[in-house]
This record gives structure tokens, C-alpha cells and sequence, in this order.
């Protein structure tokens, strides 16, 4: 299952956006209200959407300034949430998050709702940065 978000204008540099996604604790401010979460080390966090199961997520890969990789930490649901950022002008970048992921028919469709509302909060949340 491959969803992504509309892509974001932020009023940040690429290298800026880039940096704030790195930082973990940050996606605590991207996150829908209501929804739990728990940063565990530098590389890891843990949240809960309503009506879903705790999920740890840690940082697979970053590639500065234009890309951060986060995957689940379990192979129970095996998936990653790319960022993609490219720069467009001096103070401004544009991101979008990018989720993967494979799951039978039935996960599939109960997910695909609460995943493409979820990345599509965190996508538009990420007017915070810098806030």
C-alpha cells in the first residue's frame, strides 16, 4: 500500500526542514490532537492513533536535506514514512511524506483511512516548524 500526502510549502530552507524532521521529538508538534506520544531515545518514538495499536517508529536513513526515512520498529506491520524535501527557494521548501507499506487485503483497508488522515495532519502541521 503506497499513500502520500499533498505536498507542503514550507517558509523554511530544505536544510532547516531537514533538521527538524531529524530531530525526533519534533514530530510530537506534527501529530494529530489526541494522539499519544512517547520519544524513547534519538533514533526512536513510540505513538498511538485512535482506534489503532501502539507503533514504535526509528530513523532508518537520513539524507541531508532532502529526505528522512522513518520505519516501524517491528516487522508486525512492515512499513516506512519517507519525507521528501526539496528546496524551491532560499526560505522555502517543499515536503512531501510518503508512506509504504505491505499489508494484506483486509489491513489494508481498515488502515488505509486513519494512515492517509494521519500523514495528511502531519503534513500540514508542518507549518509548526520553527514555531
Amino acid at each position: 500500500m503506497n499513500l502520500e500526502s499533498p505536498t507542503k510549502v514550507a517558509d523554511k530552507s530544505a536544510e532547516e526542514v531537514y533538521q527538524f524532521l531529524m530531530n525526533l521529538e519534533n514530530f510530537e508538534t506534527l501529530m494529530p490532537e489526541n494522539t499519544k506520544f512517547e520519544k524513547i531515545n534519538d533514533t526512536r518514538f513510540l505513538f498511538a492513533l485512535k482506534w489503532m495499536p501502539e507503533i514504535v517508529l526509528e530513523l532508518k536513513e537520513g539524507i541531508p536535506h532532502s529526505k528522512v526515512i522513518l520505519g516501524a520498529a517491528s516487522d508486525k506491520l512492515p512499513f516506512t514514512l519517507t519525507g521528501n524535501i526539496t528546496q524551491i527557494e532560499e526560505k522555502k521548501s517543499e515536503v512531501q511524506l510518503l508512506f509504504e507499506g505491505e499489508f494484506n487485503a483486509m489491513m489494508a483497508m481498515m488502515i488505509k483511512g486513519p494512515i492517509t488522515k494521519f500523514i495528511e495532519t502531519l503534513a500540514s502541521n508542518l507549518d509548526r516548524i520553527g514555531s
